[in-house]
């Protein structure tokens, strides 16, 4: 008995923990809408590790990299890390012989397939209820172009679904679009237990 009990606590605190990574993540995010950012998908040229492009220019990419910085993750470095390692399976959609410190971080699918290679696949489905705080989603635009952002902690009672930060060309913003583009990828990646 006293042992069923101590590993019900224990379920109970990894639960609790990886849900608050989640929405912790979630409002990483959100918070950075406060800033002004310009949709600006030029090459810069960045600091490694933890390098990024000047603060008030940005893609989507980089909302979903500025968030996980904020909690201490850098996806800079775990993509280059993966992509060396495994360069075989990143996309080859822009020719490229080698790594790039640079950009491999602000490519859509780049962080598609590290999520998938490092994180967990989920559900691709148009039920709200299966999006959830912190989690990431991949879209196809009409444009055939790849888009990410991040399920907010911020719910629609009137569409009963979460709202995502992203940015698709009008800076860092949170809106109601989750189901508004084809949705090609869905993520949940970062909380570790212990």
């Amino acid at each position: 008995m006293q042992l069923q009990l101590l590993l019900i606590t224990f379920l109970q605190f990894v639960i609790a923990g990886k849900t608050d990574f989640y929405m912790s993540l979630a409002k990483s995010a959100e918070d950075l809408t406060h800033q002004n950012v310009k949709y600006d998908p030029s090459y810069y040229k960045i600091e490694y590790p933890m390098g990024d492009v000047p603060a008030d220019k940005g893609v989507c990419a980089d909302v979903v990299v500025r968030a996980y910085r904020k909690m201490g993750i850098d996806l800079q470095t775990l993509v280059h890390e993966d992509m060396k390692l495994n360069f075989h399976v990143y996309p080859k959609i822009w020719g490229l012989k080698k790594c790039d410190t640079n950009i491999d971080h602000r490519r859509v699918p780049n962080l598609m397939t590290f999520f998938s290679r490092a994180g967990s696949s989920c559900t691709i489905s148009n039920k709200s209820k299966d999006y959830q705080p912190g989690d990431i989603v991949c879209w196809q635009l009409n444009s055939g172009a790849k888009h990410i952002g991040i399920v907010s902690s911020k719910y629609s009672f009137i569409h009963g679904r979460y709202y995502m930060v992203h940015n698709i060309g009008s800076g860092q913003v949170i809106e109601d679009c989750l189901f508004s583009f084809t949705i090609i990828g869905h993520y949940r990646y970062g909380w570790k237990s212990g």
